[in-house]
């Protein structure tokens, strides 16, 4: 079997950990890879954005399956170009992944589906968008609607830094093409939770939640990342709670998605608050989260592989299931110095030799390069250091002491990944 993942982060890393896993004998292939992802696959010179040049190869290399990590060649319809040569993908098509590339469709398939979400504005102009936040006054949340590497949503404390957004999206273009519509939306109180779906586009095969930690600063403060660190599971959901997410979330968009005729299949991340009134949806992505990931496949003890296949050809997840492993994970994201801002790439990381081999600690490399023998950072988020154990402490403990461990010029990391569950659970 050879298998190829796109992505050069560290979800595509913890894709090609699971998947090497559930398939130790198969061929294994990344575009581009990072300075971790040599262990299990063999790196392709291709961009993952190049789509016309990843279908070809996929097709006279004889692919067997095709997992696409990142947002931007779903939304560029890789999926498709790849259907069209008859390749299994794992991911949908271009016009599926609207539903994250596009927060505007987003919103108005959730209205026609009955899905609950906060309630919400779309504007094109500064000045209106700017007079609706005088009417509605803060807290509230500004989002760029295109895909902005999970930065382009805010959440804005003061009307001050809402109409700073607008002005940054509407008026400086600093979020490009993606902050040309803007989604104005109320601010919903509660914790936020990360629920990954297999989906064949009618049902959905639901995966252990998560919760992300979005602001670079400890007690989540500070700006909006791409996620400083998760942990799984979450000890707020009970089985009520996702027949809920199911019935009420992930069934009706499905449906919805059909009537579209745009039926969605891959992988949907349901971004939920919980609030007083029970889930709802923040945002819709159409891939795996990052670092989510890399929390929540260490913990999958069934196999992955296996819907993914079976969903890639059209088939069904009806009569699938997952097992998990006891316990919990929880995954401390290291950054570079500077990191959500502009940052130097090319600082050497020093690993310790013996870090993989302590028990229950794995390595996800993301923004990490080798050259000329040395392992060098090469992103804002460098690697991904996870802990495994039988409860949240131990594994945040073991989490935080194994990124303790590594070491590279302006190297920063959250110390407090999972304190909610902590404080839950009396541990701090």
């Amino acid at each position: 079997m050879k298998i190829l993942v796109v992505g050069s982060g560290g979800r595509e890393h913890a894709l090609l950990w699971k998947l090497h896993r559930d398939a130790p004998s198969a061929d294994f292939f990344v575009t581009r890879g990072n300075g971790g992802t040599g262990a299990f696959a063999d790196h392709l010179p291709l961009d993952p954005g190049d789509v016309g040049g990843i279908a070809r190869w996929a097709d006279g290399a004889g692919i067997d399956l095709v997992v696409v990590g990142p947002e931007a060649p779903l939304a560029d319809g890789l999926v498709d170009a790849l259907r069209q040569r008859r390749v299994p993908a794992f991911g949908p098509t271009a016009e599926a992944a609207a539903i994250e590339a596009s927060k505007v469709f987003s919103k108005d398939v959730m209205r026609q589906a009955g899905v609950p979400t906060a309630e919400y504005a779309v504007f094109t102009d500064a000045g209106a968008a700017a007079a609706h936040i005088r009417s509605l006054g803060a807290p509230i949340v500004v989002k760029a609607s295109g895909l902005a590497a999970g930065k382009g949503a805010i959440v804005c404390d003061t009307e001050e830094d809402a109409l700073r957004a607008v002005d940054a999206m509407l008026r400086r273009h600093d979020f490009g093409d993606a902050g040309q519509e803007v989604v104005i939306e109320e601010f919903m109180r509660g914790e936020e939770l990360s629920v990954f779906a297999l989906s064949d586009g009618r049902d959905v095969l639901l995966m252990t939640p998560s919760q992300d930690h979005k602001r670079v600063g400890e007690g989540d403060t500070g700006p909006n990342t791409g996620g400083m660190g998760a942990y799984a599971p979450v000890s707020l959901v009970d089985g009520d709670l996702m027949h809920r997410v199911r019935e009420e979330i992930l069934l009706p968009t499905l449906d919805e998605m059909r009537r579209r005729k745009r039926p969605f299949t891959g992988l949907l991340y349901a971004g939920l608050m919980l609030t007083e009134d029970g889930p709802r949806i923040v945002e819709f992505n159409c891939r795996f989260g990052d670092p989510e990931t890399q929390a929540v496949l260490p913990l999958l003890a069934s196999s992955l592989l296996e819907p993914m296949m079976a969903i890639a050809r059209g088939g069904s997840a009806r009569d699938l299931g997952l097992e998990w492993r006891p316990g919990a994970a929880v995954t401390t994201v290291l950054a570079s110095g500077g990191y959500p801002a502009a940052y130097e790439k090319g600082r050497e990381i020093h690993v310790p030799h013996d870090l993989e081999r302590e028990d229950d600690l794995l390595l996800f490399h993301a923004g990490t390069v080798r050259r000329d023998g040395r392992l060098l950072t090469d992103g804002g988020r460098v690697l991904a250091v996870t802990g495994l154990g039988p409860d949240t402490a131990e594994a945040a403990r073991r989490s935080a002491a194994g990124a303790e461990r590594i070491d590279f010029e302006g190297r920063q990391f959250r110390r407090d990944i999972g304190w909610r569950e902590l404080e839950r659970a009396g541990a701090t």
